[in-house]
């Protein structure tokens, strides 16, 4: 049985279907949040995903972002073949980032690279890496010449500053950790408001002082639902590579605490949240990349004594439940919004995109460390 659109009439079966459990499509007794459950399920989840590629080059974004949450299951699962996978793919690709030196996507699967190299110690599969962050401190690129600012759009906070803080990090080397910390506060100025606790997607998405700007239907301002749950993925993973005492960690504490209680407020009564974070109503389903990085985020935030327990740990258990209900029985993650820089509706329960399953990857991976 496969879960339809997720309206107000069947929310309750929903919820339902997800305590109960959600295994292979179809509604059985199974506890989700025991250990064999949740590795089971994150093997399934990469098999499919690694036998159903998409028209994307191994080194986009898309890609990057669906290998680190392969790397994450990996740790969890300490399965050989999930590391064997993720050194075949990076050296067919010979180790390269993107071609565009100064764009944040272009750096999402040296993420992985760094990852694989901490456990290889080979400076090959990071020195291409390292080439292309060299060629962007010397060279103005042209995100910068076209936008003022190198991380123009919200989701490039996930895509780039993972990377610079495990240079900063393996390397033992901080002059990438102020990079990152150079280039994200401009992202943060230009796009992050106050009033909301929230990302604008890009420029184009900032209302003015007039009130003239981009509205949703019911009227409120357009807070993208996944390019915020990049943006929490990312404050995560720069958070684990940050030192403890770094100088502008609080900054970063701060702001991950702000996004995390606003978006408690705006997970929806099926524990997902929706393609548009103000105007719920609007939209159909929720939509499960931008779900998966919340679980993954707020659940680290729980872990992490960072968030209060008490008050986090339904919501994160709730949206663990509710991510099993996207799932096929073969293992694809369903409702995903297809490549765009916008909510949109054109997306159902066999939606997929290798970014969707990243994000259940990575939020299983953390739910498995949840204290019982």
């Amino acid at each position: 049985m496969r879960i339809p659109s997720f309206k107000k009439s069947i929310v309750g079966f929903c919820l339902l279907t997800a305590c109960l459990g959600f295994q292979n499509g179809n509604a059985q007794t199974v506890d989700v949040f025991k250990s064999a459950y949740i590795k089971s399920t994150l093997l399934k989840v990469a098999d499919w995903q690694f036998k159903n590629h998409n028209k994307q080059s191994l080194n986009s974004w898309t890609n990057g972002a669906f290998y680190t949450g392969v790397f994450a299951a990996y740790e969890t699962t300490k399965s050989n073949e999930l590391l064997d996978s993720l050194l075949a793919i990076c050296e067919r690709n010979q180790w390269l980032p993107g071609r565009r030196y100064d764009h944040a996507d272009d750096y999402a699967i040296s993420q992985t690279y760094i990852d694989l190299y901490r456990i290889k110690k080979d400076k090959r599969m990071i020195q291409a890496t390292l080439d292309s962050l060299q060629k962007m401190r010397e060279v103005p690129g042209n995100e910068f010449k076209k936008h003022g600012i190198t991380w123009w759009w919200c989701d490039a906070l996930f895509m780039a500053p993972p990377t610079l803080a495990k240079l900063s990090k393996t390397l033992n080397d901080p002059s990438y950790l102020v990079l990152c910390d150079t280039l994200f506060r401009q992202c943060y100025a230009l796009l992050f408001n106050k009033e909301e606790n929230l990302f604008a997607r890009d420029a184009s998405y900032l209302v003015d002082a007039n009130g003239v700007g981009k509205r949703e239907s019911n009227g409120k301002k357009v807070f993208w639902g996944r390019g915020n749950g990049w943006v929490m993925g990312g404050l995560v993973k720069l958070l684990q590579e940050m030192p403890s005492n770094y100088k502008g960690r609080d900054f970063y504490v701060t702001l991950y605490k702000q996004m995390a209680n606003r978006l408690l407020a705006l997970q929806q009564a099926d524990g997902l949240w929706r393609t548009s974070l103000l105007d719920p109503d609007a939209f159909p389903g929720g939509e499960g990349s931008g779900s998966g990085f919340n679980c993954y985020a707020l659940a680290w935030g729980v872990n992490q004594k960072i968030l209060n327990k008490e008050t986090f740990t339904p919501a994160v258990k709730k949206s663990w439940e509710a991510l099993q209900t996207l799932l096929s029985a073969e293992g694809r993650v369903g409702w995903v919004q297809p490549i765009g820089g916008d909510p949109r509706r054109n997306f159902n329960t066999d939606s997929w995109e290798t970014y969707g399953a990243g994000a259940f990857l990575l939020a299983g991976s953390e739910i498995s460390k949840l204290k019982k």
